[in-house]
């Protein structure tokens, strides 16, 4: 017995892949991962990096006051954001740079940055402190903007 009426050839539109869905579908995820981790490493340095209590209550200090380095990482953050946005607006860098090479690069920096800050605690901050959960953020969005770096080399290739 044949049914009435043929098998729909397209899914529904409720359950078809969001990604793909998307303007540039999964490979233009690089893109999307450089703005979102430069975001998320910009304001990661407004977080907690160490925290700690001696007999008081308890104190956290955040990644914009344990000196240069922290300033630098929401410098990297803001400079990824930029690059993003220029890129929305019709700004490409010259072909001789490639995008994908610059994100790596600020990544790694990011990255260098928030693992002097991770081993070596400012002297400025009260010995009984530890690391908190915002430098930890901070690593991982600056190796987010490595790996968003290699995905936009590979959709250039």
């Amino acid at each position: 017995m044949e049914p009435s009426e043929p098998y729909p050839s397209e899914r529904p539109p409720h359950e078809r892949d969001p990604l793909l869905m998307l303007p540039g579908g999964v490979w233009a995820m690089g893109e999307r991962l450089t703005a979102l981790s430069g975001f998320v490493l910009m304001l990661s340095t407004f977080m907690g990096w160490y925290a700690g209590s001696d007999q008081g209550p308890t104190i956290a200090v955040i990644g914009w006051h344990t000196g240069v380095l922290g300033k630098l990482v929401f410098v990297v953050g803001l400079l990824l954001i930029g690059l993003a946005a220029a890129r929305e607006f019709g700004f490409e860098l010259p072909p001789s740079v490639p995008e994908s090479l610059v994100v790596i690069a600020l990544g790694s920096l990011a990255t260098i940055f928030v693992l002097i800050r991770l081993i070596s605690i400012p002297d400025s901050i009260p010995p009984p402190a530890g690391r908190g959960i915002g430098i930890w953020i901070s690593l991982l969005a600056s190796l987010a903007v490595i790996v968003a770096g290699l995905l936009r080399a590979s959709e250039e290739l």
